[in-house]
């Protein structure tokens, strides 16, 4: 029996899922609201519109067709914008570079893409000059640039991106294709080797914009991101298109500014002064901002501020609270375009004490419209919301990638058994609220017991005189595996707290009841510093490498 197709008039028009209906049929249409680029550049969504035009006209102008690869290196900035709709918009695929690789990861990226065009940032002209003789398939170069001067240069540019915009046509006609067509390419580096391309089509950016709109314009007392806010990324636009809020925010009208590079000083005036409303950032951000001179002056009650990447501490978010930040949490990965869940409280909710809410907050949240998010067990069975039962997080929604990029036997291992694998070790309670206790790599098994490394994180991370905590597990002859925290000390404190100290904070919760027993086997190292990826992520790969 066939599927009962609805009949179809040959004159309608079959509306696809396209990019460029997310700029040029927004939600909201507010021709006159600012875009921002540091103090450097001030247009509006009306001049947003052409310059894309002018953009589009330029790539074609140039040789760019429709599945050609359009590379960036830049900072987050308004021509970062303008790319995100006019690459995908004329039928090419945008590679969003992640700057923070090495030269190597970097050369190994645009090759493995096969890179057509690139345009970069005259600030990492240094590293083009380093790859520039290995690169294989790019054809041509753009320059971007904030400086009056061009830079001196070997790399024979086509044009520089101001001047190609300001002699392009003002009008460019959009075609329509196939929204499963592929716009969006990007490396993520959460697993070992080299990093793995993940891909998004028209289709599923657009649907994720409207599941994330609809999940944020929804909430209740706290969270909203509606017209009259203003937006300011801290994610990097390399990184899942600033976790594709940028998308979001062309849809609203809302006013969008762009920091540049994350100067800790420069990102606390722009908020002060362009009245930032909504951010999102990695909780390694956040701290940074909060424990600069210049927080302490600065008014930033309102702001509203999206935490990813990794756990989201109670020290942090209490710290926040206080400061007036309404921040929560949002969960996705590279994998999942990104945003799965978000983590809103109930107008009952918002009643409790900072330190019951901050509990909530931190949690992992409700999975978004669309997304079929399970804990699930063996055989991909979902375990009963019980706040106890734990299971390994498998999702299915519009927005996932179907694979990686040329690598099968790593897209199988993703999609095993037709749902989308995150790694990620997790309870959920009778309200749908899912809470990470670690990742399937990260949990250590202590005399044959399971001991959540977050957890334990936590727990360090109440101690005054902790700045930054890790924990991995470490092999033992007689345990199995032991925790090793390896700790940074606050500025004044590294010279007072010492390793039998932090082992017994650990200890008082394990006699209070609070954590297994296991915790006590802990052992801690005072560091200087812990290891980052390169979105701020604690790298816990190279940790092991490295203390192991």
């Amino acid at each position: 029996m066939s599927d009962p197709l609805i009949p179809r008039t040959p004159s309608a028009y079959d509306y696809p899922l396209l990019i460029k209906n997310l700029l040029f049929c927004p939600v909201v249409d507010n021709p006159d609201q600012e875009i921002v680029y540091r103090d450097l550049y001030r247009g509006t969504y009306r001049g947003l519109r052409e310059r894309v035009r002018r953009l589009a006209s330029v790539l074609t102008g140039l040789g760019v067709k429709p599945g050609d690869t359009v590379a960036v290196m830049d900072w987050d900035s308004h021509r970062y914008l303008e790319l995100f709709f006019a690459v995908p918009m004329i039928g090419a695929v945008l590679h969003t570079i992640n700057v923070r690789l090495s030269p190597e990861q970097i050369l190994y990226t645009i090759d493995h893409a096969e890179d057509d065009l690139l345009l970069v940032n005259s600030e990492f002209l240094p590293i083009l000059e380093q790859i520039r003789g290995r690169l294989d398939a790019v054809q041509g170069y753009v320059l971007l640039t904030d400086e009056a001067k061009a830079p001196e240069t070997a790399i024979p540019f086509l044009g520089e991106y101001e001047a190609l915009l300001a002699a392009a046509a003002p009008e460019f006609e959009f075609p329509d294709f196939d929204e499963n067509t592929r716009a969006t390419t990007f490396y993520t580096t959460g697993t070992t080797g080299m990093p793995k391309g993940v891909y998004f089509s028209h289709r599923q950016l657009v649907l994720h914009s409207f599941g994330v709109m609809t999940a944020l314009s929804t909430a209740v007392g706290h969270g909203t991101f509606r017209r009259t806010d203003v937006y300011m990324p801290i994610t990097p636009m390399f990184h899942v298109h600033a976790w594709g809020m940028p998308y979001v925010a062309s849809m609203l009208g809302v006013k969008q500014v762009y920091p540049g590079r994350y100067v800790p000083d420069q990102l606390l005036e722009l908020i002060e002064r362009e009245k930032v409303t909504f951010s999102h950032c990695v909780p390694t951000i956040l701290h940074m901002l909060l424990k600069h001179p210049h927080a302490e002056r600065i008014d930033l009650s309102g702001w509203k501020v999206i935490i990813g990447g990794a756990a989201m501490s109670r020290t942090l978010c209490l710290e926040a609270l206080r400061r007036g930040i309404d921040v929560f949490t949002g969960y996705g990965m590279s994998e999942t375009c990104p945003i799965l869940s978000l983590s809103h409280l109930t107008p009952e909710m918002l009643e409790l004490s900072p330190e019951e809410q901050a509990t909530i907050r931190c949690k992992t949240g409700q999975a978004l419209p669309l997304v079929d998010l399970r804990v699930a067990g063996g055989e991909l069975r979902e375990l009963p919301r019980d706040g106890v039962s734990s299971g390994e997080i498998v999702v299915r929604a519009p927005w996932l990638t179907q694979g990686y990029l040329k690598d099968h036997k790593a897209s199988e291992r993703l999609w095993d058994g037709g749902y989308l694998h995150t790694g990620d070790v997790a309870v959920r309670d009778g309200l749908g609220y899912v809470r990470i206790t670690d990742r399937t790599k990260d949990v250590i098994k202590v005399a044959g017991e399971w001991v959540s490394s977050l957890e334990l994180e936590d727990i360090f991370a109440h101690h005054p005189a902790v700045a930054e905590v890790a924990v991995i597990g470490q092999p033992d002859e007689k345990w199995g595996e032991r925790p090793l925290a390896l700790v940074v000390a606050k500025p004044g404190e590294a010279g007072r707290v010492t390793e039998k100290e932090l082992v017994h904070h650990v200890r008082e919760y394990a006699d209070k009841g609070v954590v297994s027993k296991q915790v006590v086997l802990a052992r801690v190292r005072l560091v200087e510093a812990i290891d980052k990826t390169s979105v701020g992520k604690t790298n816990k790969v190279a940790l092991r490498e490295k203390y192991l």
